[in-house]
C-alpha cells in the first residue's frame, strides 16, 4: 500500500451501510464517477450487454487484462490514472473495478483480507504479511467474491507453471490449484477456496469503498504506520516488477516438448 495523498482527497469519507447494497454507488476521490472519460469507457464496454451479468463480466474482462504491475507509487491513483497508465498493482485494479461496475449501477466494494507473507514466495522475500482487495459485486441478489481480476492471464500462466516446476502450492500471489477467471455464477479465488477457510488468510479487514478508505481506516492506522509501509513496498517494488517481467517473457515462450525414445 503506498502513500495516501492524492489530487482530489477531501478527507475521510463515510461509510456505507454494509448491509445495504445501495449504500456501494457512490462516487470516491478515487473512484472519479463523473469523470467524462471514465463513464464512456464503461458505456463503451457494456452498451451490448443485456443482463447485469454481462455488464459484470465485460467490466471484469477488462479490468482482468490490464497487465499485473508493481510501478513504484507515492501516492494512490484514480481510476482513470490507473486506466491511462495501462498497467496496475492489485489497489489499482481493485480501484478501476469498483469505479466501473459502480457507474453502471452494480454496488460493488472492496473487502481487505491479510494474506501470510508466503503467499508473495517468488515475488519477493522478507514480507510478514500482504493485503489484498477482494471484490465483492451485488448479483442476483448477494455479494460474488473474486480476486482473479488482479492477475492477467499471461502472468497466471507463467506463474502456475513456476509453481507446478518448483513443487510449490503457493507462491506469485496464488495457489497452483487457485481459480483462473470469475464467471459471476458464484465466487472464484486465486487461493481456490473462500477466505473463511483459507489457510494463507491471517485477518479480514473489512469492507471500504477504495484503498484510500482503508488507507484512513483506524484498523489500518492501528497496525501500519502509513510512511514505513509506503517506503517498504517501494523498496521492493523493482525486484517484484522485475520478477513479473521474466513471467510475461516466459508466458511467451512455449513449454519444451516431451520427446520419448522409442523402443
Amino acid at each position: 500500500m503506498p502513500l495516501v495523498e492524492t489530487p482530489a482527497s477531501t478527507g475521510p469519507q463515510p461509510r456505507p451501510d454494509p448491509d445495504a447494497p445501495s449504500g456501494w454507488l457512490a462516487s470516491t476521490s478515487l473512484l472519479d464517477l463523473e469523470d467524462t472519460k471514465l463513464r464512456l469507457r464503461a458505456h463503451a464496454l457494456t452498451q451490448l450487454c443485456k443482463s447485469e451479468r454481462e455488464k459484470a463480466l465485460a467490466i471484469y474482462g477488462f479490468v482482468k487484462r490490464i497487465p499485473f504491475a508493481k510501478p513504484l507509487k507515492m501516492r494512490l491513483r484514480t481510476a482513470r490514472e490507473v486506466i491511462a497508465a495501462g498497467r496496475g498493482d492489485a489497489d489499482d485494479k481493485s480501484t478501476v473495478l469498483i469505479a466501473l461496475m459502480r457507474a453502471v449501477e452494480i454496488p460493488a466494494r472492496i473487502r481487505y483480507i491479510e494474506l501470510r507473507g508466503e503467499i508473495l514466495r517468488g515475488l519477493t522475500t522478507g514480507v510478514a504479511s500482504a493485503v489484498r482487495p477482494v471484490a465483492e459485486i451485488w448479483l442476483n441478489g448477494t455479494w460474488m467474491r473474486t480476486d482473479t481480476y488482479i492477475f492477467d492471464a499471461a502472468y497466471m500462466a507463467a506463474a502456475r507453471r513456476r509453481l507446478q516446476d518448483s513443487g510449490w502450492d503457493w507462491g506469485y500471489g496464488i495457489h497452483r490449484e487457485g481459480h483462473m477467471i470469475w464467471t459471476a455464477a458464484g465466487d472464484a479465488w486465486l487461493g481456490g477456496m473462500p477466505t473463511a477457510s483459507d489457510p494463507m488468510v491471517m485477518n479480514d479487514m473489512g469492507v471500504f469503498s477504495d484503498p484510500m478508505q482503508l488507507a484512513a481506516s483506524p484498523i489500518w492506522r492501528a497496525s501500519y504506520p502509513r510512511l514505513a509501509r509506503a517506503v517498504q513496498w517501494n523498496v521492493l517494488a523493482p525486484m517484484m516488477e522485475r520478477v513479473v517481467r521474466e513471467l510475461r517473457e516466459e508466458a511467451r515462450t512455449p513449454p519444451p516438448a516431451v520427446t520419448t525414445r522409442r523402443a
